[in-house]
């Protein structure tokens, strides 16, 4: 599944929300810790995207089959990649405890399992890998996130 996402803070709005409905297609708990912690995540990755290239880019989310015993369950991994204009590689910030930016993949890093990035084209893909098996602590400002949405 994949959302073309316009150069524009506002998309960031519009991918969480979509992220959400794609989890209720898939039978899943819109609410459940996982789709949180998949929900910052993408918003973080498309942030990120829209901000520093300037320019559209590819949200993609690649859900695994629920699991047999447990239907409301994932199986494996969900995977998200978001493709830019820019070949610039990612490059995690260390924000001060004041700042209001610069934590993004810092909160990628605490809630993948695995994340990374390539070169694409004339661009780069960066992706990661949230495994439901695996606890991952979702920050408590993660709820202020869809308020600040509203904002933008």
């Amino acid at each position: 599944m994949q959302l073309a996402v316009q150069a524009d803070p506002a998309e960031v709005g519009r991918a969480r929300r979509w992220v959400r409905t794609r989890l209720q297609g898939h039978g899943l708990d819109p609410d459940a810790p996982i789709a949180e912690t998949l929900v910052l995540v993408v918003s973080e990755l498309v942030t990120n995207a829209v901000v520093h290239t300037g320019c559209p880019a590819v949200l993609r989310l690649s859900m695994p089959v629920a699991d047999a015993a447990s239907p409301d369950a994932l199986s494996s991994p969900v995977r998200v990649e978001v493709a830019d204009a820019s070949r610039t590689a990612p490059a995690p910030r260390h924000a001060g405890r004041d700042a209001t930016n610069g934590r993004g993949l810092e909160l990628v890093e605490l809630l993948c399992v695995r994340w990374g990035w390539y070169p694409e084209g004339s661009g780069k893909r960066v992706w990661c890998e949230i495994d439901p098996a695996v606890e991952t602590p979702v920050p408590a400002a993660a709820p202020a996130l869809d308020e600040l949405a509203w904002q933008l």
